[in-house]
């Protein structure tokens, strides 16, 4: 692969960018202290922007590596950071990446997710030159699986008690594409991929 960093990545409705120290009262406020967002994921609800804050400044130190990618989501034109994505494992053996992401409640169903995942997955393609990306989700949050499918990447199949989140222990359903389905374009219809534009280089 080769690691490009959390670059800036620009799409119709939203921005991608790399995370602040100062997105800590919106992260809490939007998602990370929602107990309705953090249901299905494997980190405790945060109990105040404080603990939003330590986790973002560890994010922020962990930008110095090029192989760390974890982008803040953000209202286009405001700056709003209303959710977050990232690549959560890595495997560079055979080039594979999985990534996970969560969105306020306020902005599900708006298409912001699926937008955010597809501008991702091009770049991981695109950019990175990754061989595969995948995604799992608990199969009791099918709305998650919507937005992996809207995107592009296909059903694989079902890990049966083969994860735990906040609910206990949990089937997995796992949806993936290769880079040869990318470019055979099964994912270029999806969402227009608009161009990349490095975040070192921004005021």
């Amino acid at each position: 692969m080769e690691h490009k960093g959390t670059v800036q990545l620009s799409a119709e409705h939203i921005l991608l960018r790399p995370f602040r120290v100062d997105d800590a009262q919106m992260m809490y406020e939007n998602w990370a202290g929602d107990d309705r967002v953090t249901r299905f994921l494997t980190w405790p609800t945060h109990t105040s922007p404080e603990v939003s804050r330590n986790i973002l400044a560890m994010w922020v130190k962990e930008y110095e590596d090029t192989s760390h990618y974890q982008w803040c989501i953000t209202n286009r034109g405001n700056d709003q950071a209303i959710g977050s994505i990232g690549v959560v494992s890595m495997d560079e053996k055979i080039a594979a990446v999985e990534i996970g992401y969560c969105i306020g409640t306020a902005f599900q169903g708006e298409g912001k997710m699926t937008e955010a995942l597809s501008r991702v997955i091009a770049f991981l393609f695109e950019e990175v030159r990754c061989n595969r990306v995948f995604a799992k989700h608990d199969t009791n949050n099918p709305g998650s699986g919507r937005v992996m499918e809207k995107a592009g990447l296909r059903y694989e199949g079902t890990l049966r008690q083969a994860g735990f989140n906040n609910q206990g222990i949990c089937d997995l359903a796992i949806y993936g594409m290769t880079a040869e389905m990318y470019f055979t374009s099964i994912a270029r219809n999806v969402q227009p991929y608009c161009e990349i534009k490095p975040f070192a280089n921004e005021d």
